[in-house]
């Protein structure tokens, strides 16, 4: 008679089923676009019963923006821990970058949707994509790079123009190649603050 498998705790069956639900509407806004994606497409993807959707969450919307928040939270955790790990300022934008882009090449479906879908799905997603890209920007303007002489909407301006790229990428399906921008990123975001010549070095340093 073979052994009894041990039952795994409710908490860490009902977590598994929310992330599960997460991912499936990750994918298939990725595949379809969020209109077009559906409850039962939803359920079907990740395996689960209506009914547990709803005992997760109120519905479509409400999943989506689970969803994106997140990914937005572990795309921010992501860079925040590589950031921790450097000292210079400059070395920390660098690995920041990086990390960033690890997670975009490594999750590509989650990213479409949070920086992509997630601008124009619904009014509440717009605002949580705004919010966490207000996060990033904070990011860098509380890093210790002197910013003194620019302008004060500098920090905003790098942000919005790194997404701006990583969107393109992630919009011709490119997202498992994001590393490779890292050169050109790091140069976008640090020259201003370091003058054009003195990026190059920082970059080789990674």
């Amino acid at each position: 008679m073979s052994a009894m498998r041990p039952e795994l705790p409710r908490e860490f069956v009902a977590g598994h089923k929310r992330r599960r639900m997460m991912d499936a509407i990750a994918e298939l806004t990725a595949e379809q676009g969020y209109e077009a994606t559906k409850i039962a497409d939803i359920v079907r993807r990740a395996a689960v019963a209506r009914k547990t959707l709803y005992d997760n969450f109120d519905g479509k919307e409400d999943l989506f923006l689970s969803a994106v928040d997140a990914t937005l939270i572990g795309m921010r955790v992501a860079v925040e821990e590589a950031c921790e790990r450097t000292e210079s300022p400059e070395d920390q934008v660098v690995a920041g970058l990086e990390a960033l882009l690890e997670f975009i090449a490594e999750h590509p479906a989650a990213t479409r949707m949070c920086m992509v879908e997630s601008i124009s799905a619904t009014r509440s997603s717009a605002r949580l994509y705004d919010t966490g890209m207000r996060a990033f920007v904070d990011l860098l303007r509380n890093s210790a790079l002197d910013g003194s002489e620019l302008p004060g909407t500098i920090e905003e301006s790098l942000v919005g123009g790194v997404a701006w790229i990583l969107q393109q990428q992630i919009r011709r399906g490119e997202a498992g190649q994001a590393g490779e921008l890292l050169p050109e990123l790091s140069q976008f975001v640090l020259s201003p603050y370091l003058g054009v010549g003195n990026v190059g070095e920082t970059a080789r340093r990674k």
